[in-house]
């Protein structure tokens, strides 16, 4: 197994296998739960990142995700855990085949932030974590039910929520609704970061979550990596100055004009206005791509 400290730090390791591991050695995320299990550096870890465990678009996590259950007071003092740190070289995010992290909630009470990149069989379950502030799921596409389990989350200290809408090809099937509910019903007292981005429908987006409750009470909106226009720009425009709580604006990776760059870059706030996009006109039909989509 390939095992690095990331850098800068002695207490954060990522596990991963390359390719001679898994397809000469038959390596998959079984050994690697065994592996991590020996490994002398585990107990003084609080960052765990698994990264690819073999043939992630045949295997699941799975067995990694039931290892750490299993053996909840060997992980007990990990406080970060991504799983699915892996490029597109390793392999395509829609491919990643992800697991049931429903029995996680309880065997880590002390865990403060969850990153979770694939959406292809990614179960949630029924989410209820005390301490987690940060809850982040990189995708192509969410699948309502996993958009409901975090609508439904019982996550009071929850500061930052980032979720990639995505589009239908790669996952998300819901619609303008499913983000609309999502807004009404879910309960995160402490969230001060929302980030709803990557989706092929950033305007519709962008005009419910401007109406939503979470406006009053969080200091970033997050609205990145889709297909903002300035009809989404208008919107910001109009209705950001009724919430100066507001201290940060993420809009990076766009499909706005310079004029409306130039004037939300004008807010006396933090704006992220950067990766500009150019809309494709072909055959007479416009086209325009959220950023994670293959």
């Amino acid at each position: 197994m390939s095992a690095e400290l990331l850098e800068g730090s002695k207490t954060a390791k990522k596990y991963f296998y390359d390719y001679e591991e898994y397809e000469e050695q038959g390596k998959g995320p079984a050994a690697m739960t065994e592996e991590i299990l020996a490994d002398p550096d585990l107990p003084g870890l609080d960052e765990l990142v698994i990264g690819a465990w073999g043939n992630c678009w045949e295997d699941s996590c799975q067995p990694l995700l039931d290892g750490i259950a299993a053996h909840a007071d060997r992980f007990s003092q990990i406080r970060k855990l991504f799983v699915g740190d892996m490029d597109y070289e390793e392999c395509e995010v829609s491919w990643i085949i992800q697991g049931d992290f429903s029995a996680l909630w309880a065997a880590l009470p002390g865990l403060r932030e969850l990153t979770i990149k694939g959406s292809t069989d990614l179960v949630l379950g029924d989410i209820c974590h005390e301490n987690l502030e940060s809850l982040t799921i990189i995708c192509g596409g969410l699948p309502s039910d996993v958009i409901r389990s975090v609508q439904n989350a019982k996550l009071p200290n929850l500061k930052k929520l980032q979720l990639y809408i995505g589009i239908e090809d790669y996952g998300f099937d819901g619609n303008l609704d499913t983000i609309r509910e999502f807004l009404k019903k879910a309960d995160f007292p402490a969230l001060t970061y929302l980030g709803l981005v990557d989706s092929e429908i950033q305007d519709e987006v962008t005009e419910a979550v401007l109406a939503s409750k979470f406006m009053g009470q969080i200091d970033t909106l997050d609205l990145s990596l889709g297909t903002l226009t300035d009809k989404g720009g208008a919107l910001l425009l109009e209705k950001l100055p009724a919430w100066p709580n507001i201290k940060k604006l993420d809009v990076q990776y766009h499909y706005l004009s310079d004029e409306m760059m130039e004037k939300l870059s004008a807010f006396p706030i933090e704006v992220d206005v950067t990766e500009q996009n150019e809309v494709e006109v072909y055959h007479g039909e416009t086209y325009m791509n959220a950023m994670l989509t293959e």
